[in-house]
């Protein structure tokens, strides 16, 4: 087995972007329910998400992703979750991230 076919073998997270919260007025149109599903198995993005969000939130994505430790929060129903902040301080967005199977 190559390293690329071991590799991509034990990558076959996926990884969910909910934002919980946004206030005053996203440039890129993101509002509160807006999912963004990323598949490491198929290297694909389901949903959209502005690049300030996404360059901001992609080492949190990629850590939860690949099986790492991020500083989480307790959701409603009792699972871990990572919260991250849009870096746009005018209109603040918030995107709950968790691994989802």
């Amino acid at each position: 087995m190559s390293f690329k076919q071991s590799f991509h073998r034990i990558i076959m997270v996926r990884v969910k972007a909910t934002v919980i919260s946004q206030e005053g007025h996203c440039a890129a149109g993101h509002k509160v329910g807006d999912e963004i599903i990323f598949d490491w198995d198929t290297h694909e993005i389901e949903g959209k998400l502005c690049l300030h969000a996404l360059y901001s939130a992609l080492p949190k994505i990629y850590a939860l992703a690949h099986g790492g430790q991020v500083a989480y929060a307790t959701a409603e129903d009792g699972s871990k979750v990572a919260r991250h902040a849009c870096p746009d301080g005018y209109n603040p967005l918030i995107l709950e991230l968790r691994v989802i199977e």
